[in-house]
């Protein structure tokens, strides 16, 4: 469907059938000449819409909230949550807005406006987001969707000169995200807080009749929710660590109820490897470290089997659905690690191999992103054929060890460097939303020019492809993005 006629969206709201307790219907707060920055051409095809009608001066209004078409039924949820695991109470929607659900080519897709005015559950907070934290949510998500993790998406950004005032004087934006629901952990959280058995049952009847229904006819469908989101959860976070990919803000309010990545807020992708890397400036104990995400994942899995205790009345059996975790993590982690080394066996010694391996990343700092592209031009009687994935070490003889093992290895399974080398590429991506190259759009930007924003995201939305012409876009950091921070201001 092509649509240049705002009016037309097919808009619906199934989340609005719930009852009046679980949301606040309120119309968006209006920006002051809004205009359009950017749109993703492969999420407007997911709601049926051409992304060259996403720049037309009504459909940016609707985007930007400042025209409600009349089948949208704008309303903000509640939900709560812990933050940095201490419980922090009521939260919810407090400047994303949700216009509705449109059908699509593949199903259901909600649309929401984050940073479109306060609502009630704003606490202190002015319910706008600035351009900059905009733009890096809008380009991260699809960044992460063409990697083939599991994500909300984001279907474009639009802006305004009206001032918002963070850490500095910045001006205004939205970015409208997708997901087929924006459902929590801390949406679950906050009834079982609450004591309100009921309304708990009525989130989990709907989350599994839209979203799990072939749960519906297990002996316990509340227990076989609780597993499935670990078991997601879980690949979630394997994908995540597959890619280096630090999400840095991983309280229960921000995890998705369907197992996709949500909220895009300080994230990181690792650079210089170092296992317990932080990519948020604001959290100082380390919670949401790289290494960390692995068991606050669990954790996490925990907030929400006790938010449905009271629903499965049985708690060995909660336990056991968390048990879960641990198998499904280490499977498709192994999995994707197995991928991204171009083994296509299992063998015993494989975990050694992997240990060494990051072992000897972290002893080097060495860049993650290049050292997996690399690794796949890797030519098993050609050692000096290394020299660029070599030159990533400080200790080169180290490094020249572990590489005679892994090329054992490889001739252990018959490898051929170039069907190895295909498989391997199509797996270890050559572009990563690195911060720097975030950080050179948003200022591009912030200056009024939004084609490096544009162009930006069409590498991203290749990142396997050798692009020539974009290598610059590959490269190593410069010296000045290791000064760079990113904290929960947006």
């Amino acid at each position: 469907m092509s649509t240049r006629t705002a009016d037309d969206l097919p808009f619906d709201n199934a989340f609005a059938e719930l009852p009046p307790a679980f949301y606040t219907r309120l119309m968006p707060t209006p920006l002051p000449a809004p205009y359009f920055v950017a749109a993703s051409a492969p999420a407007a095809r997911l709601v049926g819409l051409d992304a060259a009608d996403l720049a037309h001066e009504d459909i940016v209004a609707v985007f930007t909230g400042n025209h409600v078409p009349p089948r949208s039924q704008p309303l903000a949820a509640v939900y709560s949550g812990h933050q940095f695991g201490h419980w922090a109470g009521q939260l919810g929607d407090g400047r994303a807005i949700l216009l509705g659900d449109i059908d699509g080519p593949e199903g259901r897709m909600e649309l929401q406006l984050k940073g479109a005015g306060m609502t009630p559950y704003s606490r202190m907070g002015d319910g706008r987001a600035v351009l900059r934290s905009s733009i890096r949510e809008f380009l991260c998500s699809e960044a992460m969707a063409a990697l083939g993790i599991p994500t909300t998406r984001a279907l474009m950004v639009t802006g305004s000169n009206k001032s918002v005032i963070r850490e500095t004087m910045e001006t205004a934006a939205v970015v409208t995200r997708m997901a087929p629901s924006f459902v929590r952990f801390g949406s679950f959280e906050h009834w079982r807080y609450r004591d309100k058995p009921e309304e708990l049952r009525t989130l989990a009847d709907y989350v599994i009749k839209t979203f799990y229904p072939d749960l519906a006819g297990a002996p316990s469908p509340y227990l076989a929710l609780l597993e499935e989101v670990t078991r997601r959860t879980a690949r979630m976070i394997a994908h995540w660590q597959s890619v280096g990919f630090m999400h840095g803000v991983m309280n229960t309010d921000n995890m998705s109820i369907l197992g996709l990545t949500l909220d895009y807020g300080p994230f990181g992708f690792m650079e210089a490897f170092d296992v317990d890397h932080i990519c948020n400036h604001t959290d100082q104990g380390g919670r949401y470290s790289y290494a960390n995400q692995v068991p606050v994942g669990h954790w996490n899995c925990y907030a929400l089997a006790n938010a449905l205790l009271p629903l499965i009345e049985d708690q060995e059996a909660a336990q056991a659905a968390l048990d879960v975790y641990v198998d499904a993590y280490g499977e498709k982690f192994d999995q994707l690690l197995h991928a991204k080394l171009g083994l296509k066996s299992t063998q015993e010694n494989d975990r050694a191999l992997a240990d060494d391996m990051f072992k000897l990343m972290q002893a080097n700092h060495v860049d993650f992103t290049l050292f997996f592209r690399r690794l796949g031009d890797l030519r098993l009687e050609e050692p000096e054929a290394d020299a660029p994935l070599r030159d990533l070490f400080l200790d080169r003889p180290a490094f020249d060890a572990w590489a005679a093992g892994y090329r054992a290895r490889l001739r252990q399974e018959d490898s051929v460097d170039a069907e190895r080398r295909l498989a391997m590429h199509a797996v270890n991506p050559k572009y990563v939303l690195r911060n720097y190259l975030a950080q050179v759009a948003i200022e591009k930007a912030q200056n009024g020019d939004f084609d490096e924003v544009r162009r930006l995201l069409g590498v991203l939305e290749r990142p396997f492809d050798e692009q020539p012409g974009n290598d610059a876009y590959a490269a190593l950091p410069p010296d000045w993005a290791s000064h760079l921070e990113v904290s929960c201001s947006s």
